[in-house]
């Protein structure tokens, strides 16, 4: 009889604690509902989607806002984000699988795999190349527009007739020439175009039924489309008041640079199929992956003092509390991998301007509490 008393009891507690954990959570989710409403009201994003992993599986997916101004159509959980520069980290993915399979290894020099390099090219490494630490002149033109009219052949001449920017390995500065090498370089070792590569072997794994490559001119069902707060006025940039149009190309050879369309779970399904070990079957390899290069002065350099180091496709938060591995994609979409708090984070917008690698630490702070407003570990203050 007392066992059964006892029993009960024990049960009883169980099952306490289990629905004080769910209305927790509940609390939680709702409380960054409310907080992202906030930031999407202050920053003129239209729409979001984000999605959260703890444990190896999705705790939070939710979306908000309007996909398609003109036709006031709602975002929803399969509406399609354009994830930009995030392709970079899909790309030193395919450059580690390659590692694995002992076709290539990242301190081989870009002449092995490629003829007709300028001289001053043939040394540099992929390791610098994927790190934004080569030197390469940039193929993006002043008008941040792909060179050559967006025809390979033509790109990679001009892009072959510029001097080299600075010594290999002496600073860190963002290029999307490298990237286009890294490109060719998987597409000859695989056998397929590296498109198909990515969507074989990391597409089809984890899963990302909706995700796809593509850019404005192609026709996305679903697709949440770009807008912006900057129009250009002659040889600069004027802010609106309200959201426009924002057209971006990313020609086929240029997509290992741009040009992934996805959805929040999507890219949370990929997350945890790279850390489960279904895309690398090596902890060192992802190891390596999210290492960030030392330049020769013996220091690492980034984006800003956030994102202050540069792995392979991924831009790190390197510092001593909550270091983070955190990709990020045209001010409009970011992911932050919280390295020692099993934590991650993505939000997709469909604003060029919503900088969600600004407030991607304050989301993290309502899941860890020692990141709470008070100590936001060097994240920018939301304005008006």
């Amino acid at each position: 009889m007392k066992f059964k008393i006892f029993a009960s009891i024990f049960f009883i507690q169980i099952g306490l604690l289990v629905a004080f954990a769910k209305a927790q959570q509940t609390s939680t989710s709702d409380s960054v509902d409310t907080f992202l409403k906030s930031v999407m009201q202050k920053r003129h994003i239209p729409a979001l989607q984000i999605a959260i992993i703890r444990g190896g599986k999705i705790i939070k997916n939710a979306t908000f806002g309007t996909a398609n101004l003109e036709y006031n159509i709602k975002a929803n959980k399969e509406t399609i984000f354009s994830v930009n520069s995030i392709t970079k980290a899909f790309v030193g993915v395919a450059v580690m699988q390659l590692v694995e399979e002992h076709k290539l290894k990242i301190t081989d020099q870009l002449s092995l795999y490629l003829d007709s390099l300028p001289d001053s090219w043939k040394n540099i490494t992929l390791q610098q190349v994927l790190t934004h630490t080569s030197g390469l002149p940039d193929l993006l033109d002043e008008e941040e527009q792909v060179m050559g009219h967006n025809d390979e052949q033509e790109a990679m001449k001009k892009v072959k007739s510029l001097p080299i920017e600075f010594k290999p390995g002496q600073k860190f500065h963002y290029n999307q020439t490298g990237y286009v090498l890294v490109g060719q370089i998987i597409t000859k070792l695989s056998g397929m175009h590296f498109t198909r590569f990515i969507e074989e072997r990391q597409f089809k794994v984890a899963g990302m039924e909706l995700t796809r490559f593509g850019d404005s001119y192609d026709v996305i069902p679903n697709y949440a489309g770009a807008y912006t707060m900057t129009r250009q006025k002659g040889d600069g940039f004027v802010k609106n008041s309200t959201p426009g149009h924002a057209y971006m190309q990313f020609p086929v050879f240029f997509r290992t640079a741009a040009g992934i369309q996805s959805t929040a779970s999507d890219m949370a399904n990929w997350i945890i199929a790279l850390k489960s070990g279904k895309l690398l079957h090596n902890q060192v390899s992802i190891d390596l992956l999210w290492s960030p290069a030392i330049l020769t002065n013996g220091k690492i350099g980034g984006f800003n003092r956030l994102t202050n180091g540069y792995a392979l496709g991924w831009p790190t938060v390197t510092r001593d509390e909550h270091p983070a591995v955190a990709p990020v994609g045209g001010g409009r979409s970011a992911l932050f991998i919280y390295l020692k708090d099993d934590l991650s984070i993505v939000v997709l917008t469909n604003l060029l301007q919503g900088n969600p690698d600004q407030f991607i630490d304050e989301i993290a702070g309502y899941y860890i509490p020692e990141m709470k407003e008070a100590n936001r570990l060097g994240t920018i203050r939301l304005k008006e």
